[in-house]
């Protein structure tokens, strides 16, 4: 089965109970939002509780915090959707929100609303404008080798403020794209408007096979650049942190991640994006 994740779950954890939200050492246990509207495209929504940190962290586990009777409501100011819910056994947790009548455009401000038993998160985020990626290749140091990296090219706007997001998925291995690693881009550091650089793989969460920030032959690789804004680099950066600092996204050495979330912790993103597709040599 292929096996997606949800990042901000397995990340944020604290001293507290389950979804249903007692009190525990006189922590409460927080709503966990994983949000997001491209442009083009209509909104998707992960929602769990809280895992104490004293609890295994595994996809069983995972179920178990799992929320799927919210009532989320989105809107862009004018119109307004209640996002279903519906199975999706490529994920873990295999349970998502969705939209199907509100599709994400450049430039608009898009609320979320999500009611939970006696609880009210929101957020909002815009969408910025999207940015063309011109060039996905894949590279390898020796011709004889059997991994590489994937190398990208764009053209950062010199009159506009922007922040990015490099991600990856593999075709048949990886059920949603996945942030590379040291991908979130922030364009005050760019020497110049012509940006080239080379793309790790991100960590994918309860892997069948132990990670490696390579790609390798054989795989089709989808490339993709996101446009996003400063609250969502700075989540993803103090995401991106915690990996780093821990040496293990499952068990985080802190609780620190930035959110934009009112009521909860998380992220509810708004991206521009452009994507291509990768496709390295076959296996020999």
């Amino acid at each position: 089965m292929k096996k997606g994740f949800l990042l901000l779950l397995v990340v944020l954890t604290i001293s507290c109970s389950g979804d249903d939200f007692v009190k525990q050492d006189n922590v409460e246990s927080k709503i966990v939002v994983e949000g997001w509207i491209e442009e083009g495209d209509f909104a998707q929504v992960f929602l769990s509780s809280s895992i104490p940190v004293t609890n295994v962290i595994d996809s069983a586990n995972v179920l178990n915090h799992v929320i799927r009777s919210a009532k989320i409501t989105i809107s862009d100011g004018q119109t307004s959707e209640v996002l279903r819910v519906k199975n999706d056994k490529d994920r873990i947790p295999p349970f998502v929100y969705f939209g199907s009548t509100l599709k994400g455009e450049a430039g608009k401000e898009y609320s979320l609303k999500i009611e939970y038993l006696n609880r009210i998160v929101e957020a909002k985020t815009t969408i910025p404008k999207s940015v063309t990626l011109k060039s996905a290749a894949y590279v390898k140091k020796n011709p004889a080798d059997t991994t590489g990296y994937v190398f990208v090219k764009f053209d950062d706007p010199v009159a506009e403020k922007n922040y990015y997001q490099v991600a990856t998925k593999i075709d048949g291995k990886e059920a949603i794209f996945v942030p590379a690693f040291y991908g979130n881009l922030d364009d005050r550091n760019f020497q110049e408007a012509s940006v080239s650089m080379q793309v790790n793989r991100g960590v994918l969460l309860f892997p069948r096979a132990k990670f490696t920030p390579y790609f390798a032959d054989g795989d089709v690789i989808f490339v993709k650049l996101r446009t996003q804004n400063k609250d969502a680099l700075d989540f993803w950066n103090s995401w991106q942190n915690e990996i780093v600092n821990s040496k293990n996204p499952i068990y985080p050495s802190n609780t620190s991640l930035k959110s934009n979330i009112k009521g909860g912790i998380g992220i509810w993103a708004g991206y521009g994006h452009s994507t291509l597709i990768v496709k390295t040599p076959s296996k020999k």
